[in-house]
């Protein structure tokens, strides 16, 4: 039986700005080869924080405080600051949230595609070209050499987030992380995205570490999920499993307080003072605590 692609075993986190406040606690999780594992929770859950950490871009003041992270059997906690720019963008990459931000303004995108090519891979300025050429068609860009000419400015938002999805994907990595990269889209082109990344991963079997709020999102996409509040695993498993028969309380509100297609003229129903209460009592939060 072979190992995991990456293993997450007892993340924990805190936050010294906050004198010491617990960010995550500790998380485990896994992911297979060709996996998609959705990472969701509300705002504060923890989960742009494990994005992060696999990442090696934690901000200041956020200190890991136990715990592991194998990526091929290699703790990336342990590693040095070179170690890990040889292995983030060649075997590890990422579809950030924001393409207006993301993409530098000030460069075409030619250059912006065909940087990591030149010297993670030591291809020519020619082959660069060519490459960063195909990897638009395959995001399906009409008129991919005007685009290439192109400012990001000159380009729609989900062009923009096509052009991130083909940058991640550039190198062949192992594993993508995902972080919320549907967020600022409208719902149509949302779906596109969704669409168009599920199609790369299984072009290529890469993995995928999807980081999002919506379970929507995630019933789409995603093999696998964890759920996550206030920086602790509550419910994991196959999304067909946990969406279909949710087993803690705080995952079956969260479902009940989506909107349903097939009631249109039903109204919302917030998730009740009392599953927050009792997630808080389960997670040892004390009152007025994180």
């Amino acid at each position: 039986m072979t190992s995991p692609l990456l293993s997450i075993a007892g993340l924990s986190a805190v936050s010294d700005r906050d004198g010491g406040a617990p960010i995550l606690r500790d998380v485990s999780l896994t992911l297979e080869r060709g996996e998609v594992r959705g990472l969701v929770g509300e705002s504060g859950a923890g989960k742009s924080t494990i994005a992060k950490a696999l990442l090696g871009i934690l901000p200041r003041g956020v200190r890991i405080t136990s715990g592991s992270i194998l990526f091929e059997s290699r703790d990336l906690l342990t590693l040095s600051a070179k170690e890990l720019r040889g292995i983030m963008g060649s075997d590890i990459s990422l579809i950030p949230q924001d393409p207006q931000t993301a993409l530098n303004p000030g460069r075409r995108i030619e250059a912006q595609l065909t940087d990591g090519l030149r010297l993670k891979r030591g291809m020519s300025s020619g082959d660069a070209r060519r490459r960063a050429l195909k990897l638009l068609e395959e995001v399906h860009i009409r008129d991919p050499e005007r685009v290439l000419r192109a400012y990001p400015h000159e380009l729609s938002g989900g062009m923009r987030q096509r052009i991130l999805i083909a940058a991640a994907f550039a190198l062949e990595p192992k594993m993508v992380v995902a972080d919320e990269p549907t967020t600022a889209l409208d719902v149509t082109v949302q779906k596109q995205i969704l669409r168009l990344i599920r199609g790369l991963q299984e072009a290529h079997g890469t993995a995928v570490i999807f980081v999002t709020h919506d379970l929507g999102v995630v019933a789409q996409i995603c093999d696998s999920v964890t759920l996550l509040y206030a920086g602790k695993v509550i419910e994991e498993g196959r999304t067909s499993d946990v969406l279909a028969h949710p087993q803690h309380i705080y995952t079956k509100s969260l479902l009940a307080a989506g909107p349903r297609y097939d009631r249109p003229d039903a109204g919302l129903t917030p998730v009740p003072q009392a599953v927050f209460e009792q997630l808080r009592r389960e997670i040892g939060i004390p009152e007025g605590g994180r």
